[in-house]
């Protein structure tokens, strides 16, 4: 099922690319659809089956609407980074169209006092009265920020607000990606690379188009100018290179630089099941997910290194876990990066109790969301100092009986949009281990102890068996 996905997300991107009579045509006549499929599956394949999500997401049954959101996670908010811009484009019949590129600003501007009352936070540290369209990713949870995007999307009155029956988040990651695929761009003399694309469009629309002559309002326009300049450079090589387009596309999923949601029941319940909604999940048993929030410190996320930690200890009065993130700001004071102004989240099971948190000044929030339990708080560091903040609670009861039962299980989530984030797990039992997937370093085997260095570019799953 995820090569069927990939499928359609490749051939979504492909359409946008090239709205040429050719893939219509072919595809509608099932040619491309067959060549595309056979080659993903080269063994026999129900094709009324897998075939089932990709007419309909290019509009081949009736035209569809999606609403893509750009979120720049170099300012990081816990959906995956702050909303800066967005798209509208629609499929009818496998042909592509955008039909709008604006910043988030200006529709929010045309709405004053439409909206929701703001979280705590958003209030406290931005000074937000009224909750509003680019601010709506508030929640790690991107089917939950998605429906509030859709919320806030209509009761501002945007575009097509009615017709939009998908919603699309992509990072600037993935566009990086794709221009390692591509080569570079040049969009209105401007040339963009795999490596300088996020820099210089953040500058261009913060700065750069006073010296080009551009008015504030307008300055967004350069999305436009560089989607329409980008997206037919895609296809050029996207047949030639299928395999290369099939891997990126799949590792943006996982690493959730691209997330999708559908208001479609059947078609999200294909995406879910391959983890590609950017779902707060995991089995029964422990939860880890840390949440940053950049409140006013403009690009600053672009110089912030994490190292998350956990650990927990059986003790007389259960178990205790302890969550620590550790920032090092290797930036200064620039038009792009400033002193770092976070509010920060631990998402653990419900039920969980704090016992005593270090690192903050600031006073301690928490609240139920997903089914897990929150702890929040807010610090800031200044540029070329490092911070850490650690929270300390008391798990529930259900976690500690999995543990003399013989079982713990921990999943581990990255937050959306994150790169790049270091984990490391001191997990201390009352008895010896028998078994771990992943497995410790051979030397570490045999003791009550489990002790693994990993990261967090993807979900983590972690499975102990104990001695009973």
């Amino acid at each position: 099922m995820k090569k069927i996905l990939i499928v359609a997300v490749i051939l979504f991107f492909g359409a946008i690319a090239t709205g040429t009579f050719w893939v219509r045509q072919n595809y509608q006549n099932g040619k491309l659809q067959e060549k595309i499929i056979r080659t993903a599956f080269p063994n026999s394949i129900n094709f009324a089956t897998t075939t089932n999500i990709i007419p309909r997401a290019l509009g081949m049954e009736y035209p569809r609407t999606f609403l893509i959101l750009f979120i720049n996670n170099t300012e990081l908010r816990p959906g995956g980074g702050f909303i800066g811009s967005y798209a509208v484009a629609r499929f009818d019949h496998g042909r592509p169209e955008i039909l709008k590129v604006e910043g988030t600003e200006t529709i929010d501007n045309n709405s004053p006092g439409v909206g929701a009352t703001p979280t705590l936070a958003l209030a406290k540290y931005l000074g937000i009265k009224t909750w509003q369209f680019r601010d709506s990713n508030w929640s790690p949870d991107f089917p939950t920020d998605a429906r509030r995007a859709l919320e806030f999307y209509k009761a501002e009155h945007g575009y097509l607000a009615d017709d939009i029956s998908g919603v699309i988040a992509i990072t600037p990651n993935f566009f990086e990606e794709i221009l390692k695929l591509t080569g570079p761009l040049d969009v209105n003399g401007i040339s963009f690379t795999s490596d300088n694309f996020t820099e210089k469009l953040e500058y261009e629309v913060e700065y750069g188009f006073e010296k080009r002559g551009i008015k504030f309002s307008d300055r967004k326009q350069i999305l436009g100018d560089v989607s329409r300049v980008f997206l037919p450079r895609i296809v050029g090589s996207m047949l030639i290179h299928w395999s290369d387009y099939a891997r990126l596309v799949l590792s943006m999923l996982n690493q959730k630089h691209l997330i999708l949601y559908s208001t479609i029941l059947d078609e999200q319940s294909y995406i879910e099941a391959q983890g590609w909604d950017g779902a707060m999940r995991g089995k029964p048993g422990d939860y880890l997910l840390w949440a940053d929030a950049n409140l006013g410190s403009l690009k600053t996320d672009v110089v912030i290194t994490r190292s998350l930690s956990y650990s927990i200890s059986s003790t007389a009065t259960g178990t205790i876990a302890t969550a620590t993130m550790r920032y090092n700001h290797a930036g200064g004071f620039t038009w792009r990066t400033s002193r770092y102004r976070d509010y920060a989240r631990i998402f653990a099971p419900s039920g969980s109790r704090l016992l005593g948190i270090s690192g903050n000044s600031e006073q301690v929030d928490e609240g139920e969301e997903d089914g897990r339990h929150w702890f929040g708080t807010f610090l800031s560091i200044s540029p070329g100092h490092q911070g850490q903040l650690s929270f300390t609670y008391l798990l529930p009861e259900n976690i500690n009986d999995q543990i003399q039962k013989g079982n713990y299980h921990l999943s581990a989530q990255k937050q959306l949009g994150t790169d790049h984030v270091r984990l490391t797990l001191e997990l201390k039992f009352d008895k010896n281990l028998v078994g771990a997937e992943p497995t410790e370093a051979s030397e570490k085997f045999g003791d009550n102890y489990y002790q693994v260095a990993t990261d967090l570019r993807v979900d983590r799953e972690f499975d102990i068996t104990l001695a009973h």
